[in-house]
């Protein structure tokens, strides 16, 4: 059972952010990546511009810990967009929840506040969360799609290049993403379960310049989830369908185990669940 929201004081991160000095609009060279980032407005999210490319969306059948609706797998193009370099923060939600945007006031689990992934947050008040972002700033923010989301995760523009299960390689560790390191993956090492949710950014980035794409909340994407790619669009569009009843989550969370923090896994939920496991990143038009 869900627990009774709370409504809190805005943390000092978020009063950081609301400084006159902040700038409404920057772009810069992430170091490292050679990414090129935005920022929107002082208490939005850094977006990384990504390239467009083309990749193997799903899973090969040899792949170890495969699901079945991670398959047929197919070559996706994808056009340019800005992805969110971090999970959505507890910082960034308060000031949306301040302004009237977001109705809905998730409980962070007594973990903290300010630079965490927001948690406890369903489907909708993810997309309420980035239209209130489209209105503040006139951009076209919105969910990623599955394909874009896929994409960004595994920071491969190149169809023929090699699509390991992480972006980290053939497998990853406890160092890398924050999930239940008490499970192993093909030859990974055990290592620590946090637990709980970490402070975005505290791992490393992959090569796209995005954190914690792997691990730490499972993220919404926009699409209606089906249970194969079979006639699934190629160029990076979403899965859309009357009535949808199920939508899903990518990319692992923190009490989950490395399997399902694969690239490729699939998680379907009904879109009205607020979970302390759940959380999302936002996508940009360009």
């Amino acid at each position: 059972m869900l627990r009774a929201a709370m409504t809190l004081a805005l943390p000092a991160f978020l009063v950081a952010l609301l400084a006159p000095h902040a700038e409404a609009q920057r772009k810069t060279d992430d170091a490292g990546s050679g990414a090129r980032t935005l920022r929107d407005c002082p208490v939005c999210p850094d977006l990384v511009v990504l390239p467009s490319g083309e990749f193997m969306m799903g899973s090969p059948e040899s792949e170890r810990g495969r699901g079945r609706d991670e398959g047929p797998q197919r070559k996706v193009a994808v056009q340019s967009f800005a992805m969110g370099k971090f999970e959505v923060t507890f910082a960034q939600w308060d000031a949306c929840a301040s302004e009237g945007g977001c109705k809905h006031k998730p409980h962070d689990e007594t973990w903290g506040r300010g630079r965490r992934p927001v948690i406890n947050v369903s489907w909708h008040d993810a997309r309420q969360f980035a239209a209130w972002l489209s209105g503040k700033t006139g951009k076209a923010y919105r969910l990623p799609t599955e394909a874009e989301w896929e994409y960004a995760a595994r920071a491969v523009t190149d169809a023929s290049a090699p699509h390991p299960p992480f972006s980290t390689g053939s497998t990853i560790n406890y160092k890398q993403a924050n999930y239940d390191a008490n499970f192993t993956y093909g030859d990974g090492k055990m290592g620590l379960f946090r637990q709980k949710t970490m402070e975005v950014g505290r791992f490393p980035k992959n090569a796209f310049g995005l954190h914690d794409m792997h691990g730490n909340v499972w993220e919404w994407v926009q699409d209606c989830y089906k249970d194969s790619y079979h006639g699934a669009p190629t160029d990076g569009s979403a899965v859309a369908q009357p009535g949808c009843g199920l939508r899903i989550l990518r990319g692992g969370s923190w009490n989950y185990f490395p399997q399902l923090l694969r690239s490729a896994y699939r998680y379907a939920t009904a879109p009205d669940i607020r979970l302390d496991i759940v959380g999302f990143r936002v996508a940009r038009s360009l």
